[in-house]
């Protein structure tokens, strides 16, 4: 076996046991695999070892390795923060954005979606640390942000998507993770909106995020290693 299937292995065991400890099916919870800055042949591995979806941060890195792996399957979900120019693009070769934070953005990925393709799936990131480095909507713009971005005709708006900061305390982690579940529960309550998504949780803390209702949690480092190339800069 692998490295890479070894630690798809490793993280699944992590899900099953995190999942089982929050009283909730495995299956909820969906394995993204962060491949940003990763070649093509590590993900046709992990792709062998079970994996379909990947999650890519960086477009031009993304579309060549889509070029290289048109053979496969694969789901792809852009995870990274979006500049307009680049909206043509994700529109037309992505199945999920997980990082969309303005109506701009997501009217671009509306209006240049093919109509071809099945509406493209979009959670709203919210900034919920606070921090000035991060994208993300803040949490009180959040519900005028979204009954916008559900009314765009080719979206379908799925959930929220956080990136909280780094932490080592599990209850800290839980905490700001219960934060997002709470903003996502208080849309569907006030709002005729049908949430079902939230993509939380990283290598580091995949447990906390799954205790407070991740349904997909975006994992690179604990699949593929550390980065072992620099990241491009688009």
């Amino acid at each position: 076996m692998s490295t890479i299937a070894k630690n798809i292995a490793k993280v699944g065991e992590r899900i099953r046991e995190a999942a089982q400890a929050a009283g909730r099916e495995a299956a909820t919870v969906g394995l993204l695999a962060v491949s940003k800055t990763k070649p093509a042949a590590d993900i046709r591995e992990a792709f062998a070892a079970g994996l379909h979806d990947f999650g890519e941060n960086y477009l031009q890195e993304a579309l060549a390795k889509q070029a290289e792996l048109g053979d496969l399957p694969l789901t792809w979900h852009f995870i990274g923060p979006i500049q307009s120019n680049k909206c043509k693009a994700i529109a037309e070769h992505f199945a999920w954005v997980h990082s969309v934070d303005r109506l701009k953005v997501a009217q671009r990925l509306s209006d240049l979606r093919p109509d071809d393709l099945p509406p493209l799936n979009v959670c709203l990131q919210v900034n919920i640390s606070g921090e000035a480095s991060k994208s993300g909507c803040a949490p009180e713009q959040l519900a005028e942000l979204a009954v916008a971005v559900a009314r765009l005709p080719r979206l379908k708006l799925r959930g929220l998507m956080a990136i909280p900061e780094p932490c080592d305390d599990p209850h800290e982690q839980r905490a700001v993770f219960a934060r997002v579940r709470a903003l996502a529960d208080e849309l569907n309550a006030s709002l005729p909106l049908d949430l079902d998504t939230l993509s939380m949780g990283m290598s580091h803390d995949l447990e906390a995020a799954i205790a407070e209702g991740a349904t997909w949690v975006r994992i690179g480092t604990a699949l593929f290693g550390a980065r072992d190339y620099p990241a491009p800069s688009i």
